[in-house]
């Protein structure tokens, strides 16, 4: 009998090696080579044998053209607004859908109910809800829920304290891939099933340990398998890393339809649900949730939430007025230069690039002649937010130029806009629809790059009650937020360049 060799695999991104070594050649992780045993044959995944008897006669495959009649994409809300907005307008039979995020941020919470609220029909006294969300589907069947980390009796107190012990959710509590295939292969399987999490499955084909690569993969093959040939939506609870990426193999996120994101700080109430790939909807929408006693509430309108601990007459801070998908969200930029002892100040950004701070900040010393060497920089997008898009640049500019000269931006103002390398504000999409936020929201004032249309053609929409001023250089901001510190930059840039003269 030969001598089985023992391998060593990167649980980041699969990578098989002949020996451990601290750092993975192919992804670059450290400390994430784990030595694994392998079976004398190549597992049959969930085979009664290790292995293939023999040979499989080759068959053919069918091909179909695009032409023909195409089946309509039939979607199955979930009673909760904002989570059926990430999805693309509700669940998908047959999906995968994979959610993750920090530990302790709601995962499980969030599931459950919306579990809950799958599994509520419509009662005598009208629809059923839950909290924080709107009325459900009537005809509601029981959705199954499987833990591999909490007992039944945990999940009992969880729903019981939501206030949804009355839900039409069976729990059970299983880490055995075999035996979750078995209970749910019948012709009538429950319309969604959660499990939480796919770290803790294992198939007994495998040696290796549970959440490990080879494990992660086979589990959440069989069961998206599963799902599809059943046709009942399945959503999967995925750890992360320390660096905040779903733990587990990269090919785990390409098996999967939907992989959401959910976020959030310890020491706010706020959470975003944010999706990164979904092949039914969407990638670029957010849905908002507020954490309090009894659970997740969704969050209506974001950006009142996030302007209502807002304070006037502050320096350093900003609105933007910036777009999640397909609606406006405003939210305040805080700024803070203080001076620093140390050589090299310190840059902080919460909630943004720290690179685009980087050259926001070269930008405002080369092309304005604001001063921030010698200078810590804080940034801060307030609520816990993170924001990607370009349109903040002009933000962030407004909150440190208030911050450098100690005046705070005019109350009732809201920003918006890119900033180029030579100092020139560019035009941002969707214009139009900030502004009307802004409006509704009861702001005065808006700075902005030129509106614009996707045609290129100047335009010019009228908001009543908001007084719009276009800007086409970083400098007609600081004219406009700091006109002492201007002129202070000019007398400084006309000494600099008679020095230079002479």
């Amino acid at each position: 009998m030969a001598k089985l060799q023992h391998r060593y695999v990167c649980q980041t991104c699969g990578a098989v090696t002949a020996r451990w070594g601290g750092r993975c050649d192919a992804c670059g992780e450290w400390n994430s080579i784990v030595e694994e045993i392998p079976r004398e044959a190549a597992p049959g995944g969930l085979a009664k044998t290790g292995g293939m008897s023999g040979k499989r006669r080759a068959g053919r495959i069918e091909f179909v053209g695009l032409e023909g009649p195409a089946a309509q994409e039939a979607r199955r809300p979930s009673g909760l607004a904002e989570f059926d907005r990430v999805c693309g307008g509700g669940l998908v039979p047959g999906s995968a859908i994979l959610i993750g995020g920090e530990p302790g941020v709601g995962k499980s919470t969030l599931l459950m109910q919306v579990a809950a609220a799958l599994g509520n029909p419509e009662g005598p006294a009208g629809p059923a809800t839950v909290p924080g969300g709107s009325p459900t589907v009537p005809g509601g069947s029981p959705i199954a829920y499987i833990s591999g980390e909490e007992a039944v009796e945990q999940l009992r107190q969880r729903a019981h304290r939501l206030g949804l012990g009355a839900a039409r959710v069976e729990l059970a509590t299983a880490t055995s891939v075999r035996d979750i295939v078995a209970s749910l292969d019948t012709p009538e399987p429950p319309p969604a099933v959660v499990v939480d999490s796919v770290q803790t499955l294992y198939i007994d084909t495998l040696e290796s340990a549970p959440g490990t690569v080879s494990q992660v993969r086979a589990s959440a093959q069989e069961l998206i398998r599963l799902a599809k040939r059943r046709g009942f939506a399945l959503l999967l609870v995925g750890h992360v890393t320390k660096d905040g990426q779903l733990a587990g193999p990269k090919v785990l996120e390409h098996m999967v339809d939907t992989v959401l994101t959910f976020e959030g700080e310890r020491g706010h109430p706020f959470r975003i649900l944010r999706a990164s790939k979904n092949r039914y909807g969407p990638t670029d929408e957010i849905g908002v949730f507020e954490m309090g006693d009894e659970g997740l509430r969704e969050v209506a309108n974001p950006s009142a939430l996030f302007l209502s601990e807002r304070q006037d007459n502050v320096a350093g801070a900003a609105v933007f007025a910036g777009i999640e998908g397909t609606r406006p969200v405003l939210v305040e930029i805080q700024a803070l230069a203080s001076p620093s002892p140390l050589a090299t100040p310190r840059r902080a950004v919460v909630g943004w690039d720290s690179a685009r701070l980087a050259m926001v900040l070269a930008v405002l010393e080369a092309r304005c002649g604001l001063v921030f060497t010698g200078k810590e920089v804080y940034l801060n997008v307030a609520g816990g937010l993170r924001i990607g898009e370009p349109a903040a640049d002009l933000a962030v500019a407004a909150a440190l130029i208030s911050a450098v000269s100690g005046e705070a931006v005019p109350p009732g103002t809201v920003v918006f806009g890119e900033i180029g390398l030579s100092g020139e504000v560019r035009a941002v999409g969707r214009s139009e629809e900030r502004l009307k936020e802004a409006a509704k929201l009861g702001f005065e004032r808006a700075i902005s790059s030129r509106r614009r249309d996707n045609g290129g053609r100047k335009k010019a929409g009228a908001h009543p009650g908001l007084e719009i001023q276009e800007i086409a250089h970083l400098n007609d901001l600081i004219e406009i937020l700091a006109p002492q510190a201007a002129g202070r930059i000019a007398r400084r840039a006309a000494r600099t360049a008679a020095d230079e003269f002479n």
